[in-house]
């Protein structure tokens, strides 16, 4: 979602504490993580995905150890599969 320009910082922190309170998709908050991390160390994630290695949803966190960028159609293809 791209960031709107006719608000300031104040509007996006209580959007975000209202997201954080509602516990609205606990996924989305973990992915922000990630690419706010990226972002801080000012690494180019252009064009790529944020990969987790142990996946969100079986307790994976959002810490350098577990994300690695990936190219979005390798990501994709194996979401949600084993690798044996």
């Amino acid at each position: 979602m791209p960031r709107r320009k006719d608000v300031g910082p104040e509007y996006w922190k209580e959007k975000w504490r209202k997201q954080k309170a509602s516990g609205e998709a606990e996924d989305d908050l973990e992915r922000q993580k990630a690419r706010r991390a990226y972002d801080k160390k000012g690494i180019d994630r252009a064009g790529k995905h944020i990969d987790h290695k142990k996946k969100i949803k079986d307790g994976g966190k959002s810490e350098g150890g577990n994300l690695k960028l990936r190219d979005p159609k390798a990501n994709m293809s194996d979401n949600g599969k084993k690798k044996k």
